[in-house]
């Protein structure tokens, strides 16, 4: 058979034809792309003429191109779609992917021409996109170690290729850990408080492990339901500590070492790079700037939210105490229970009410519709564009004016292969060829929803259709995206801005308007009751300052860890503790740790920039309330949130994007009287 990775596409849109693709197509595939773009380097570099914008700066951009296909799908699959042989895989290609990237960055006589280029920048007539490919190319070389010594390169080289391996192991360590746990229960006595949809859920898993009775596991629609509702107080903690325990065991996932050599290393390279520490590094290309300003708004929002967090935690204890007595202690399996007691007393609102008009399909259409409705843009499902598996659907997506705009693949249901949490991701770029093609992008969001049973379909919960809003909106970023260069399309952006188009979405989610258009009984076809929908919206500010501390926390974990200007050798769970403790409210346990868990800042992306979440929750809401002001289906507004912030990617500043959309800087207000603290 032929490597489909070597070959044109025949696929519609030239998707990617994962049915083709075999686990031995990925290696001989990506040591192909290495040559390649080994040749087309040397062919840069080589060149006799003098550097120009288009033979250096633009060549670069334009080489790569079979590595880049190849690997971005093999990281993707190992993400949403894994098993041993794909980790192994993984594992064997990161030193060598690793060293291939350093070739380049620590190339003398590619950065020599790089560096001419970018010394003629004033005098050259360049585009604005073009001279910000230029800046950040320039930006990226250095970044990336182009001005050390021959011995401080040896070092460079060392420390990323350690990084690259031991992030793939702490991913590998935390999806082995959360398969391997189950719950298993086997009397109805354990089943007590829990709902219907949850005891269908945990007998069909319970099946598809061969055993009688019901299992429960760590992925979140089967760990969140439980910790709600269940009355068995034992089981609420085991299942707690399980979860929250995960990779710090006396097995092969232990991730506490990895958590120590990863911030060190992170360190050591951000020195070596003559920063201060690592989030020095991260920050000076972000909209924060430095560690002073994101510390100014963790402190900010510690200010504003604790009295109201306090009084949140104490409400639900004295409920506790009603309930169980005065000598009760609420510990922090127990929050999640009683608070849900206290909603449905305060507000007579429980989730397991919503389910039934939360059917997938419907909340599909309906989250789909909003874009028809803000944009003008449709989907259509088209079955003969290949999935990775059975559960992923391919949708094409059209602009309002007919055009084609992007392929949308939609993955909702956990699965032991894929790992827990929700993301957006590309599977293809969006750039502008040179002869003027818009080569439009193909874009994926993967979630972990509540999976149908023989009896239902899958059936939401209201903060996994706030999920649902949030992936779409990274999508929409995808997918609008429309700039010439690949390397600042779409997400491409500063990280503490890619958070503004996913959260704005999260905005419609207590808008009467938009949830009539699809909150369904499933069964009767029912719309939503409006004294059930005004609950809902009188309920969205329930529990919103513990919250918002929880969140703050764990911005505080992340700069305590990125901060460190020394080496770490101590105890990851007190340093923890220590880290955070100013945003606790509810009592800690010694054996507990997220640091090993904390996929985000360990492995993902937000290293030194967790805090990004609040930041752009500062935006979203500053930015919503024009909609709120002009009408939250205007057509206008949506079409200058889409030219001004989706379709711009990073070819511009985001403040300067921002200001374009907004008129004005933001401010603190918005979020605070959204949330009703002010």
């Amino acid at each position: 058979m032929q490597n489909p990775f070597l070959h044109h596409y025949t696929t519609p849109h030239q998707t990617i034809p994962f049915n083709e693709i075999r686990l031995e197509d990925y290696e001989p595939a990506i040591k192909q792309g290495i040559e390649e773009e080994d040749r087309q380097i040397k062919e840069i570099v080589e060149n006799p003429e003098k550097p120009t914008f288009e033979n250096t700066i633009l060549a670069l951009a334009n080489s790569g191109q079979l590595l880049d296909r190849v690997t971005t799908v093999l990281f993707n699959r190992m993400s949403a779609e894994t098993c041993d042989e794909l980790d192994a895989i993984g594992e064997r290609i990161m030193p060598e992917l690793s060293e291939h990237s350093n070739n380049i960055s620590l190339n003398e006589n590619l950065f020599s021409r790089i560096k001419q280029v970018y010394e003629q920048k004033d005098t050259l007539s360049l585009t604005a996109e073009e001279a910000r490919l230029l800046e950040k190319t320039y930006d990226g070389f250095i970044r990336n170690g182009a001005n050390l010594n021959d011995e401080e390169k040896i070092k460079y080289r060392k420390i990323s290729t350690e990084l690259s391996t031991l992030t793939l192991r702490f991913s590998q360590n935390h999806l082995k850990e959360t398969n391997n746990y189950e719950l298993h229960l086997t009397t109805q006595e354990q089943l007590k408080g829990l709902p219907e949809s949850l005891i269908e859920s945990a007998a069909l898993t319970a099946q598809e492990k061969g055993k009688e009775g019901w299992v429960i596991t760590l992925q979140a629609p089967s760990y969140v339901p439980f910790m709600k509702y269940s009355e068995c107080r034992d089981l609420r903690k085991e299942l707690y500590m399980a979860y929250n325990t995960q990779c710090t065991h006396h097995n092969d996932q232990n991730n506490l070492e990895i958590v120590k050599q990863l911030v060190n290393l992170r360190m050591e390279l951000a020195q070596l790079l003559g920063y201060t520490d690592y989030a020095d590094y991260v920050l000076r290309k972000r909209m924060a700037q430095d560690s002073e300003h994101v510390y100014r708004l963790l402190d900010q929002l510690l200010e504003a939210y604790t009295p109201q967090a306090k009084k949140e935690v104490k409400e639900i204890e004295e409920l506790a105490r009603d309930m169980e007595g005065n000598d009760f202690t609420l510990m922090p399996w127990d929050f999640s229970y009683y608070a849900e007691k206290l909603k449905n007393k305060k507000y007579n609102l429980d989730e397991e009410e919503l389910r039934p008009y939360f059917e997938l399909s419907r909340v599909k259409a309906g989250v789909f519709g909003l874009a028809t409705r803000l944009y003008g843009i449709s989907f259509k499902e088209n079955k003969d564009i290949p999935v990775y598996h059975p559960d992923v659907q391919a949708y094409e997506v059209f602009d309002k004016d007919g055009s084609f705009l992007a392929v949308l693949y939609t993955d909702f249901h956990p699965r032991a292969g894929k790992r827990s949490g929700a993301w957006m991701t590309n599977y293809k770029e969006q750039w502008i060829e040179e002869d003027g093609t818009n080569s439009r992008p193909h874009v994926a969001v993967t979630m972990n929803f509540t999976k149908p049973t023989p009896d239902k379909p899958a059936l939401l919960t209201f903060s996994e259709v706030n999920t649902f809003l949030h992936e779409f909106g990274h999508a929409l970023h995808g997918m609008f995206a429309n700039t010439r260069f690949q390397s600042m399309s779409g997400t491409n952006v500063y990280w503490d801005f890619v958070e503004l188009p996913s959260q704005i979405m999260e905005n419609f989610a207590i808008e009467k308007d938009f949830l009539n258009t699809f909150a369904c009984h499933y069964q009767t076809q029912e719309p939503m009751p409006e004294a059930l929908l005004q609950r809902i919206i009188d309920a969205s500010n329930f529990n919103v300052a513990y919250a918002c501390l929880r969140q703050v926390s764990f911005g505080l974990l992340d700069m305590a860890w990125y901060t460190r200007r020394t080496a770490f050798d101590g105890d990851v769970r007190q340093y923890e503790k220590e880290a955070w403790k100013r945003a606790q409210v509810l009592p800690q346990c010694e054996e507990t740790c997220m640091s090993v868990q904390f996929g985000h800042i360990m492995s993902g992306g937000y290293s030194a920039g967790y805090y990004s979440y609040k930041w752009a929750e500062v935006l979203d809401a500053d930015a919503f309330s024009v909609f709120k002001e002009k009408g939250i289906f205007n057509k206008e507004v949506a079409q200058s949130f889409r030219d001004n912030i989706l379709s711009k990617g990073g070819t511009e500043h985001p403040m300067t994007l921002y200001k374009r959309f907004r008129g004005q800087e933001p401010t603190i207000q918005a979020l605070l009287k959204r949330n009703g603290i002010q």
